[in-house]
């Protein structure tokens, strides 16, 4: 097949990769566009990768936490919605929504379970044939049970996550010295500490690293189970000097879960419960006498080790982005992100939610209808927010229809908090959206100072005062 004898495949089925909660929003809007989904999921069930962290609370209530084509196409069958306020965990998130939604006629049998993406190409061009591209089919490869099998698509929407990738231990990026080797000490970023994994961390020391909410979850997870069995040690190490970044805003957080979180665990630390580390890079792990391992790390006060039982990586997660090689893509050289919707989110300037609601326009690549959507248009960015994602799929599906005007319209509406962009304490008003944490990202730990001006550019000037001064946000 080539560019010149190949017609536009409006009948083939967009597909979508992933059966979590974007991804299945994706399929409903599809449903309601008259297009024809097919969702490949790796796991065996729809939420796969959800149920790995079932045991933790999100931080938005209900009311931000559903796609409203997906509560539609629910509400067709008897679907009773949770109240608005109440906050799940992933399970609940699993058992109340993602379960019934997968199950619907509609879409049950719409969903190919147990079937992992190999690559997006287009039908008998790689990447380096640019003219006559966007008339060809996606061809989708596939593993399987049965083996190796190619779908062909009409566009591809891609809400794969990053899960299944962690970021290493390791502060450059690459696997610290001696990491591959100590796969028995590594419990993983979320374990359950009070619950599946208690054995690994009962009347043990560990080492939690990492500067997100999922090192967080697990530190106060840590300091509950230390409570109910003594001996537990509870060591947490940080690449940077300060953890005033993931102790956020505190009740002027507009996620109040979220604001609790960071309360609580500055008042565990602050109380000896929690041994912090600071200027912690870890460089290497040893094997240590009685079945330990020890932790090596560099940083700016010197070499630091510690020798514990079990090790938490919470140092977050990056993009698979080998299954797209053979596409014309655009991602940013730093986020690994939509070049257009990383300046929006760059970890270094932003530790906020306060991102507007975008869509396909955002989103879009050289590469016609193929779009990242969810966690993974994010990148190695941390600050992803189930609302965020349910309004890029309203928008992409739509752009895919051909209505680019509904594609371009805003349909979601989030609150406005001056928590973020702005001098730490400071009540004025920011962007729209919630706030992920305090202002400037990881150049407050720095000392950069950032000047608003009237462009999609931001100025830095590196200051000889510590801390964080005038408005991140350009």
């Amino acid at each position: 097949m080539t560019p010149n004898d190949a017609p536009i495949v409006q009948d083939s089925p967009v597909v979508i990769i992933g059966a979590g909660p974007v991804g299945l929003a994706a399929a409903a809007h599809a449903l309601e566009r008259g297009l024809d989904p097919l969702v490949i999921e790796t796991g065996d069930q729809a939420g796969s990768s959800v149920r790995e962290w079932a045991h933790i609370p999100l931080f938005s209530p209900w009311r931000f936490d559903t796609d409203a084509a997906a509560r539609r196409l629910l509400a067709r069958h008897g679907w009773q919605e949770p109240a608005g306020d109440e906050v799940p965990t992933g399970g609940d998130l699993v058992e109340r929504y993602l379960e019934p939604l997968s199950q619907l006629p509609e879409l049950a049998g719409r969903i190919r379970y147990g079937a992992r993406v190999l690559s997006v190409t287009r039908a008998g061009l790689d990447k380096t044939r640019t003219i006559g591209r966007e008339r060809l089919p996606f061809v989708v490869r596939l593993q399987t049970e049965a083996g190796t099998e190619d779908v062909t698509a009409r566009a591809v929407i891609d809400a794969s996550g990053t899960w299944r990738t962690p970021n290493p231990l390791g502060a450059m990026g690459i696997p610290a010295v001696g990491e591959r080797e100590a796969l028995q000490w590594l419990a993983g970023g979320l374990p359950d500490a009070l619950g599946r994994d208690r054995a690994r961390f009962a009347g043990k020391r560990a080492l939690v690293a990492g500067l997100g909410h999922s090192a967080a979850n697990t530190l106060l997870a840590l300091v509950d189970l230390a409570e109910e069995v003594p001996g537990t040690e509870i060591v947490w190490a940080i690449r940077g000097d300060s953890p005033q970044r993931l102790y956020g805003a505190g009740a002027a957080d507009e996620l109040p879960e979220r604001g609790a979180l960071g309360d609580r665990l500055r008042a565990a630390v602050e109380a000896g419960a929690i041994t912090l580390l600071r200027n912690f890079a870890v460089s290497s792990l040893t094997p240590a006498p009685g079945g330990r391992v020890t932790v090596s790390a560099t940083g700016s006060d010197g070499p630091q080790s510690v020798t514990v039982d079990t090790v938490a990586a919470a140092t977050g997660f990056r993009p698979d982005l080998e299954m797209t090689r053979e596409l014309q893509l655009d991602l940013d050289s730093t986020t690994e992100s939509p070049s257009r919707l990383a300046p929006l989110i760059d970890p270094n300037f932003h530790s906020c939610g306060t991102v507007e609601p975008h869509g396909a326009d955002v989103l879009s690549h050289p590469e016609k209808d193929f779009y990242m959507v969810g966690m993974k248009s994010y990148g190695r960015a941390p600050t992803f927010l189930l609302a965020t994602g349910y309004e890029q799929v309203r928008s992409v599906v739509a752009a895919i229809a051909g209505d680019h005007e509904a594609a371009r319209r805003v349909e979601l509406s989030l609150p406005e908090t001056g928590v973020c962009c702005s001098t730490p304490g400071s009540k004025s008003p920011a962007a729209v959206g919630f706030a992920t944490g305090v202002a400037h990202g990881r150049s407050g730990e720095l000392g950069v100072e950032l000047i608003s001006v009237p462009s999609s550019t931001t100025l830095l000037q590196l200051s000889e005062v510590s801390g964080s001064v005038d408005a991140c946000c350009s």
